[in-house]
Formats: C-alpha cells, sequence, structure tokens
C-alpha cells in the first residue's frame, strides 16, 4: 500500500501486551493519518466517563502518509488522547524527527492504552516492538533521558518521543517531546504519557515509507530544495520570531496578560535580537532544507542555557517574554530550557506565570503565596522561577500545574477575570481582537484555543482576494475585524484545510501551494485524488472531534471567549476591535449550519455524518 506501512501498533501497558492491527487501503484513504486516526481512534473507543489520567484512556502516537518521506515538510505526526486540560479531545502536533522514524521502524501509529505498574518505555525498531523497563530513567530530564535510552539500546541514532519530570507528576499541560526541541506542546498530552508511566516511545527504523510515484516525490522535493531561498529565506533567517516586533507596531502582540497589543520592549526580544546575540546554530526538521529552529546558548553569571534545549520560537518569545512583560532574552530562552528539560508547554506556561502575576498585582497573591517572589510583569528572574516551580510541582507552582482555570477558582476573589482560556486552554500569542474570525477559530477550537488550526484574517483584506481563497469558494473580501458570514465562511474552509494538513504530517510553514499539496497527495498514495476530497477529509476530521467533545460534556455554552476580548487594550490600539458576545454568538450559529451541524446545540446531524460517511459514530452518541 502505497503511503502507508500498513500496520498500527496496538499497546496495552497494563497488561504488558502488544499487537499489530492492519488496515485497507479504503481506512486509510478516509481517516489519513495524523488527526484523522486520533479522531476516529478516541471517538471509537474513548467513553465519556474516562479519566484523562487513567488507565482507560488512549495516548495515540500518528503519521501522515507525508510523514517520513523525504520531501520538505514531511517531518510532522501528531499525539493525541483525552485532555486533562480541556476534558475533551487533545491534541498536538509535533516536527522533528520522531515522527519519521516511527514510521519508518514499520508503524503508522501506536495507540497505547493501560498503565504500568512501573516505568517502561517503548522500542520500535525494523518492524519490532518490546515494552522495556524504565525505573532508572523516572525522574530524568529528557536531555538525560534521551542519552541513556540510547546508550543503553548502542543506538545513537535512535529518536525519543518522550516527557520529563512534569509529565510524571501529571502537570495538566505537560507537553510530549521530540528530540529535546520539538513539543507536541498544547492540551497536556505530556501528563497522559505520565499517567501511564510511558517515560518515552524510542524509534529507529531502515525501511523507506512506500511511494506510487517515486520520481514524481523527488521532483517535489527538488523543487523545494531549489526554490526554498526565494519563498522562504526569512524563516531560516529569523525563523518564527521574525515578526514580533512587527505585531508590536500593528498592535497584535500580546504584551502583560492580553491587557495591552505592544510592548515597549519588544526590539529587544524579537528575532533580529536573538539572532545578534544568543543565536548559534539552527535546526530543521526531517528532509527539510529551511532549517528555521533557533539553537541558543547563554553561559553567564545569571543564567546558563544548554544549546541541545533549541531555542524560543515566536510563541515562547511571546509567553514568557511580552505577556510576563519581561524583556530579558537570557531570562526567556532559560524558561525555553525548563520547559524543554522538565517538559513544559511553553504557551500554557508562559500564560498561566502572567495570570499569576497580574494576580500578584491585584493583591490576589502575595509573598508568602510566592515563596517570596515578587511575582510582577517585567520581573524576569521571578518569572524563570515561578516556571521552575511549576516543573517541580512546588510551592504556588504545584496550584498553578493544574492550570489557570482550576487556579482561579481556588484563589477565587475574582481571579477567574484574569484567564485568558477558551475551553480551558490559554490563548496564543495571537491577539484575536485584531483578527476577529480568529477569534470565532478560538471559539469554537476542538482542542481549546489554538493557532494552527485557524485563520489569518489579514488575507482576506485584500479586494480582490488572492487565488488562494478562491480555489477554496470564497470570493468576498473583508475587514479583518469583520465576522459576517463571509467571514466564518472563510474561517470554515481554512479549518477544514489546517485539518486536513495536520492529517497529512504536512508543516504549515513549507509554501507547498494548493495544487502541489494535492499532487504530493497522489505521487505519494497513487490516488486520483482532488482538493474536494481532501478538504472532504478535513471536515469529516473535526466533525468526529466535535461529537467527541459533546460526548465529554462540552456544549455551546462552552463555545465562547474570555471576557477580556470584549473589552479594549489599556494603552489603545490601531487595529484592535472588542469582540462583542452577541456579535460572536450569530457568527458560532453561522458556523455551526455551514458544517452541517444542529444550529442551536452544534451537534453534528445525522445527514451530515452519512454524508461524510461516519455514520457509524451515531449511536455512539445516544447520551450526549
Amino acid at each position: 500500500m502505497n503511503g502507508y506501512t500498513g500496520k498500527i501498533l496496538r499497546v496495552d501497558l497494563t497488561n504488558g501486551t502488544l499487537e499489530v492491527e492492519e488496515h485497507d487501503e479504503l481506512f486509510y484513504r478516509q481517516y489519513l493519518g495524523g488527526a484523522g486516526l486520533i479522531a476516529y481512534y478516541l471517538l471509537k473507543e474513548v467513553p465519556a466517563d474516562t479519566d484523562p489520567l487513567g488507565p482507560d484512556n488512549l495516548l495515540i502516537f500518528a503519521g501522515g502518509p507525508m510523514t517520513g518521506v523525504p520531501i520538505a515538510g514531511s517531518g510532522r505526526s501528531a499525539v493525541g488522547g483525552r485532555s486533562p486540560l480541556n476534558g475533551g479531545y487533545g491534541e498536538a502536533d509535533v516536527g522533528g524527527f520522531f515522527g519519521a522514524e516511527m514510521r519508518r521502524a514499520g508503524y503508522d501509529a501506536v495507540v497505547v492504552r493501560g498503565q504500568a505498574e512501573s516505568p517502561v518505555y517503548l522500542w520500535l525498531h525494523d518492524g519490532e516492538a518490546e515494552i522495556r523497563p524504565a525505573d532508572h530513567l523516572w525522574g530524568m530530564t529528557t536531555g538525560d533521558t534521551q542519552a541513556a535510552v540510547r546508550d543503553e539500546l548502542g543506538e545513537k541514532n535512535a529518536r525519543l518521543a518522550l516527557i520529563g519530570p512534569a509529565g510524571e507528576k501529571l502537570v495538566r499541560y505537560a507537553c510530549v517531546i521530540n528530540d529535546l526541541k520539538h513539543a507536541a506542546g498544547r492540551t497536556g498530552l505530556g501528563a497522559v504519557m505520565g499517567s501511564k508511566k510511558l517515560k518515552c516511545v524510542v524509534a529507529h527504523g531502515t525501511a523507506p515509507v512506500p511511494v506510487a510515484d517515486k520520481e514524481g516525490v523527488q521532483a517535489l522535493a527538488k523543487f523545494m530544495t531549489t526554490n526554498w531561498k526565494e519563498m522562504a529565506w526569512g524563516m531560516h533567517e529569523l525563523g518564527t520570531p521574525g515578526g514580533l516586533t512587527g505585531l508590536h507596531k500593528q498592535g497584535k502582540l500580546p504584551t502583560r496578560n492580553f491587557q495591552d497589543g505592544q510592548f515597549e520592549g519588544n526590539e529587544a526580544i524579537g528575532g533580529e535580537a536573538l539572532r545578534d546575540t544568543l543565536l548559534i546554530d539552527r535546526g530543521g526538521c526531517y528532509a527539510c532544507p529551511i532549517r528555521c529552529k533557533r539553537v541558543v546558548e547563554v553561559n553567564d553569571a545569571d543564567y546558563q542555557v544548554d544549546p541541545m534545549y533549541g531555542g524560543p520560537e515566536y510563541e515562547t518569545l511571546g509567553s514568557f517574554g511580552s505577556v510576563c512583560g519581561v524583556d530579558d532574552l537570557r531570562a526567556i530562552c532559560k524558561a525555553n530550557e525548563i520547559s524543554n528539560a522538565y517538559g513544559l508547554d511553553t504557551i500554557t506556561a508562559g500564560m498561566v506565570v502572567a495570570f499569576a502575576m497580574e494576580c500578584f498585582e491585584n493583591e490576589l497573591l502575595s509573598v508568602e503565596d510566592t515563596g517570596g517572589l515578587e511575582l510582577r510583569f517585567g520581573n524576569g528572574k521571578a518569572m524563570v522561577a515561578m516556571v521552575q516551580q511549576i516543573a517541580d510541582r512546588e510551592g504556588l507552582g504545584d496550584l498553578l500545574a493544574e492550570g489557570s482555570a482550576i487556579a482561579a477558582k481556588k484563589i477565587g476573589r475574582g481571579a477567574e477575570a484574569f484567564t485568558v482560556n477558551a475551553h480551558n486552554q490559554p490563548f496564543p500569542m495571537h491577539e484575536c481582537r485584531s483578527r476577529h474570525g480568529q477569534a470565532l477559530g478560538y471559539a469554537v477550537s476542538p482542542t481549546g484555543a489554538d493557532h494552527m488550526h485557524n485563520m489569518w484574517d489579514e488575507g482576506l483584506v485584500r479586494d480582490p482576494v488572492g487565488e488562494g481563497w478562491k480555489e477554496m469558494g470564497v470570493y468576498t473580501s473583508a475587514p479583518a475585524t469583520d465576522l459576517s458570514a463571509t467571514k466564518v465562511h472563510a474561517y470554515t474552509v481554512t479549518g477544514n484545510m489546517k485539518w486536513l494538513e495536520n492529517s497529512l504530517g504536512l508543516c504549515a510553514f513549507i509554501p507547498w501551494s494548493t495544487d502541489q499539496k494535492v499532487d504530493i497527495v497522489r505521487a505519494i498514495t497513487g490516488w486520483k485524488t482532488n482538493l474536494w476530497e481532501l478538504l472532504k477529509a478535513g471536515e469529516r476530521y473535526v466533525t468526529m472531534m466535535r461529537l467527541f467533545n459533546m460526548r465529554c460534556g462540552w456544549t455551546r455554552e462552552d463555545d465562547k471567549l474570555p471576557a477580556r476580548m470584549a473589552e479594549y487594550h489599556r494603552s489603545g490600539s490601531v487595529t484592535e476591535e472588542p469582540v462583542l458576545p452577541e456579535v460572536l454568538a450569530k457568527a458560532v450559529t453561522q458556523f455551526y449550519g455551514m458544517m452541517g451541524w444542529d444550529t442551536e446545540t452544534g451537534m453534528p446531524t445525522a445527514a451530515r455524518l452519512e454524508e461524510l460517511e461516519i455514520a457509524w459514530a451515531a449511536p455512539q452518541m445516544a447520551d450526549a
């Protein structure tokens, strides 16, 4: 079968058993991989009463048909399970080399159930799988774990997806780290992995992923290798941090827990400053020529940062930087190192610290609560110390490890007003008061607030709209702060495309055209597919995610934004416009209708399930 190994490994850690499950080509064409496989297995096998940190939850590692094929953007894979942070669908996508190595080792996905009596790790190699003891690894940082496992196996090229102490201690936003530098960051799947006492999944393989048209794949790969400098040099030179100072100028840089849209210290923490001071190298992912990852080193009296943990992306510079009011690059890089070594989602960790800072400045927390830290906006040393407390679950960090929603209820006295979450997941570093289509995306996201399956309203401002919009059936331009039916439609098709990319194992930062994406799928699989079929696949997956979330108890009332998004920035901004609840509610209703979901409840209709050929899910929703 082209594009697939045809094998999915089923692991039961309670019983210590391993089984291989095989599916036919039609199954893969319908669910593809990545997000599609995760949504399928969660909806099929994880009931509503499943404890996210209990043995009956699934933890799924899934590649797509592109994952491990030697072509730019194919280093992506996904991790999924029921989220301990949002209580519903949990998924995080990640780059690096592990996903490719898992597929080369013989498996399209690994589905883990149960809970080991004592720590273990999973070793995948050339079609074989073993469960091995990991008591000696428990408590180690990710760097120490990787070194120890490679030494133990005598395989220096093995790739690891692993957790650090934060995952072991069930921090609700602990993440899974690939290759020490790449994070499957959001929704708390590192805690799910820790609850199963699974320290790491290790993979090494030599079998290439079979493709239908080898020459076609090679031609596409050569195109990007030849042209990436003209198309994506900025991503190599400055990486994702390259846009930070521009966002400040536009009033779109989240600052001091989203109270402001501009940060006076922006130039000190932007991509140019990082390049000119602490950057020592650029890293990349499997088969990608762009190498957009940052690698930094700090060695002074205040901080020491090991380059083996990479360096901060834009999201991290925002979350530990402007959102916390910190303009010290060294402190931000140290917080990033702690997060990668201990296994924390940098977005959520920074946002939780910013929440605590606002509580502190409003006298809802005191120095007695913080262990003597002056936890104020701008205090970089206090920010770093609190990130370490969270990773260790010590002091106030033990409460903050539960996430800002739970912490706010515990603190009380109006602390809920300082949470900037959707579905209990803190916002990423993108200001949706300047992008109202993105605001809708945060509200209806199946994983909680997320930017990687969202839209960028700036692209729809141009009149006439670009060809990329027209080929998806969007013909009308709209202002960035508009939330009309045009904008809802644009978000709907964009979301479907993003979920498709997550299922293919395709990086969002590689400038493939839409036609080229279709050509890549055809060359790999041999299918005579087209854009219509592929976008329908994205629609199928997000519909399954919606079903899963509603079975877990999500309702229309949860599809909303925090109160802060209905307010102006304290300092004012030239681009912002508050997102009014009544306007958002109308857009949510329109989104439901465009998706073929009930416009009152958001429940996917029976007709839509039949159209998407997932009517098998209807009986499972009887009690939802």
